[in-house]
């Protein structure tokens, strides 16, 4: 369906490579297509790259070995996590080989009382959750996915809770990272703030595996609320939905989650995960406090929800039933993209700054009534950032048109509301021009640093943008 112009540098490893290669790493190499597939395809609409190998790491030491290994030979290498992002990012568009952290899943170290922890790159968000639970912590990044932590770093993933918690940003305090040349260097401390030098910290954080192969991970955690509450509400239009959201953050509201989902969203919701809502515009919300804070939070957002067309609030107060809730919230991409058999998702995301938020969606859900592809809107619309899923029928060239040109009018508006052109999902293949349009000269900038640190060009390359 779309392929980038890096796949066409495509070259075969080098004599001897595998073997040095199997000897390192033994029966942890793998070159069987299917295993391949699996770590050269994407979640969306892109063609599948494989890469030429797929080797799972155990150990920093094991990717330092790698990285050396790569570097004598010129052999691409791309991380890879869970698999789980939108833009290609994983995609092997150059050959090379995938090394898998999966398999660095420990949790090296929670610290109780600095409410921090350092994990491998390979541990996934829900376990680490399970971990924590007995503690009283918790790690609210929540992209939707079962993401790896090392995998949310690498794309400075946010999620449903960012709107009170943040994103990976703010969650980091400090990377563990293989370097292109083979260092093994740590980027801070675990200090809560430092004027240290450069913050490499967050050069790591957002580069898509282009700078360096993040292994550890040391994260800030939160206690867990009191009290956890959460609602449902549906609206007469998306423009009083969104209108909501806004007035309760200008008013200060400490909304812990805030999801819109469109009346097409709704639809497909309840159809793929056997519910009944009202197929309208619906926000979810979550409140978290004690419970006197909770119940002050509702009754402002209840008044403000009225006083812009939202009807009655469905509450979830048990776990089981909050659980029920979002994971009919995190299974939306596929519920979308299953509104019609054997189509392929294309999903989409800009974020904008919250005063122009109902302009920017109200404006997009008008785009998308006229369209003829099937599309949804959802989103984490407390920060700013919501998504478009369009439902693609891969065999129809004149769809995959449309999809492009209606992608490039959101990414336009968006931009010139003083936005971006991707709230969460990256740059990966799909959105190397968008990244221009919005920062011009500053991506030369970028280059520049790619360069520096990578001058053989092997790490994950042809992602964020062309050399």
């Amino acid at each position: 369906m779309s392929v980038a112009p890096a796949a066409q540098q495509r070259k075969a490893l080098p004599p001897g490579f595998l073997d040095a290669a199997r000897a390192m790493f033994g029966d942890r190499l793998k070159t069987s297509e299917a295993i391949r597939l699996e770590h050269g395809k994407s979640e969306a609409h892109f063609e599948p790259m494989l890469p030429d190998a797929v080797i799972y790491a155990h150990s920093t030491e094991d990717v330092v070995a790698l990285v050396l290994l790569c570097g004598a030979h010129a052999v691409p290498v791309i991380p890879f996590g869970a698999g789980t992002s939108i833009e290609g990012n994983t995609l092997a568009v150059q050959g090379g080989v995938s090394i898998d952290l999966s398999e660095m899943n420990a949790i090296l170290e929670v610290n109780t009382e600095d409410l921090d922890c350092t994990v491998q790159a390979g541990v996934r968000r829900e376990e680490l959750n399970v971990h924590l639970r007995d503690t009283g912590l918790f790690f609210p990044i929540d992209p939707g996915a079962n993401a790896t932590i090392g995998g949310m770093a690498a794309t400075r993933a946010s999620g449903t809770n960012a709107v009170r918690y943040g994103t990976m940003r703010e969650a980091i305090l400090s990377l563990r990272v293989v370097t292109p040349d083979g260092r093994d260097i740590r980027t801070s401390r675990r200090a809560r703030k430092s004027a240290a030098g450069y913050d490499l910290t967050r050069l790591m954080i957002g580069s898509e595996g282009t700078l360096g192969i993040i292994t550890e991970v040391t994260l800030r955690l939160h206690g867990i609320p009191e009290v956890i509450s959460s609602a449902v509400c549906g609206f007469e239009s998306i423009g009083g939905a969104v209108d909501t959201v806004v007035q309760a953050i200008q008013l200060g509201v400490p909304l812990a989650r805030v999801e819109i989902l469109d009346d097409k969203q709704m639809m497909a919701v309840n159809r793929w995960s056997k519910l009944a809502y009202p197929e309208v515009t619906t926000l979810f919300f979550e409140f978290h406090g004690s419970p006197a804070h909770v119940a002050e939070q509702i009754e402002m957002v209840r008044e403000i929800a009225g006083a812009n067309g939202g009807g009655e609030f469905s509450w979830a107060t048990l776990p089981e039933e909050r659980s029920k809730l979002w994971k009919a919230r995190h299974e939306a991409y596929y519920a979308a993209v299953n509104l019609r058999p054997g189509a392929v998702g294309w999903a989409t995301d800009v974020c904008v700054p919250i005063s122009r938020l109902t302009q920017c969606i109200t404006e997009t859900k008008a785009d998308l009534e006229a369209a003829s592809v099937p599309a949804t809107i959802l989103g984490h619309v407390g920060d700013g950032n919501f998504h478009v899923i369009f439902s693609l029928d891969p065999d129809a060239p004149d769809e995959l048109a449309e999809v492009e040109a209606l992608n490039h009018k959101l990414v336009q508006r968006a931009l010139a509301m003083d936005g971006t052109c991707t709230g969460e999902h990256g740059i990966g293949l799909g959105k190397q021009d968008c990244l221009i349009d919005e920062l011009g000269d500053a991506v030369d900038l970028m280059r520049e640093i790619k360069r520096a640190l990578d001058p053989q060009n092997l790490f994950n390359p042809g992602k964020i943008f062309q050399l």
